[in-house]
């Protein structure tokens, strides 16, 4: 195995379970309150999460394919023009950048730090930080996670999963907005006028 093949699939485990198991474990145990509130539901924001959850099986399988099973991974088409260790070196460095930027702002995000959107609960508006930077600093992390991913092994199917990722992040984001215009009224639009939805 080279280094590419141990590193991906570590980098990748660590940040699953800190960054959002980890994470929403400790928000629970803080506020009594599960984070994750992505439900089994029709609803158009309930499907989004299971996208997401679908996204992250097809980014382990990539994961795993590429790293122990190479015979497997030659049906995923890789992309050779793009086997540079150069760009893999990349890859990996934004997979370390997005590990650390996504935890610092949830870290950040304390107790309202939720997976979907919690609309039983009015959580508090977070406007500080690396808040004053991005309105969606952890969905940035989360595109940029997988735009790592791609580059330290580019094929079809990992190509597929950054592209299908950046899509259902922008609808995300939207219903958010939505969601926090409502609950917080002018706050959130001050701040929505003066801090970029992305960077």
């Amino acid at each position: 195995m080279d280094f590419y093949q141990i590193i991906t699939p570590i980098i990748t485990v660590a940040y699953l379970l800190i960054v959002f198991v980890l994470r929403s474990i400790i928000v629970w145990r803080q506020s009594g309150v599960n984070p994750f509130v992505f439900s089994s539901t029709e609803k158009a924001h309930d499907y989004l999460g299971f996208i997401y959850k679908m996204a992250v099986l097809f980014m382990a399988v990539t994961i795993v394919c590429y790293s122990y099973l190479p015979a497997v991974y030659y049906f995923l088409n890789p992309i050779t023009i793009l086997s540079w260790n150069s760009i893999q070196m990349v890859g990996v460095a934004l997979l370390l950048i997005s590990f650390l930027w996504t935890l610092i702002a949830q870290v950040q995000m304390s107790d309202s730090w939720r997976i979907g959107i919690d609309y039983d609960e009015k959580t508090k508006l977070v406007d500080k930080g690396v808040f004053t930077i991005s309105r969606n600093p952890v969905f940035l992390g989360v595109v940029v996670f997988y735009i790592g991913i791609f580059l330290i092994l580019p094929n079809t199917l990992s190509f597929t999963l950054a592209v299908v990722m950046l899509i259902i992040v922008q609808v995300q984001v939207r219903l958010e907005e939505e969601y926090l215009l409502e609950t917080h009224g002018k706050a959130y639009q001050i701040y929505k006028n003066s801090v970029r939805r992305w960077i």
